[in-house]
């Protein structure tokens, strides 16, 4: 199984990114995707989650109203979609995938079973 995130870079603050993660061999339309984010000297955290059906979705408050999770199971791939970046967004940020465990189970970093490699957003003022 591989997730493979890319669309990191450097930017100012205010201004938008769209991550994307690609999946290759996973039932991808089986798995809740998660985006977690990971700044230096910190834990790693829940960004925002999405179900099977892309209908559920779930945000980190420091997050709402800014960053959108999607997917596409035609292309296996999950995006999410930041707004309005701020400085406190920097972090690489990492996809996940997870089976087995209740949406809101899927919160949690050990309810994952499958990470990506991380790309950086750093966002400078």
């Amino acid at each position: 199984v591989q997730l493979q995130a890319s669309g990191g870079g450097a930017v100012q603050a205010g201004v938008s990114l769209r991550l994307s993660c690609a999946a290759s061999e996973l039932t991808f339309g089986s798995y809740i995707m998660g985006w977690f984010r990971q700044a230096p000297g910190k834990e790693r955290d829940i960004v925002a989650s999405i179900d099977w059906s892309g209908f559920n979705t779930y945000y980190a408050d420091s997050v709402k109203g800014r960053f959108t999770i999607s997917r596409d199971n035609g292309k296996n791939t999950v995006y999410l979609q930041m707004n309005s970046l701020k400085p406190e967004d920097t972090a690489v940020y990492y996809c996940s995938a997870a089976a087995g465990v209740s949406f809101s189970m899927a919160r949690l970093p050990g309810s994952y079973t499958y990470w990506g490699q991380g790309t950086l957003v750093t966002v400078s003022s």
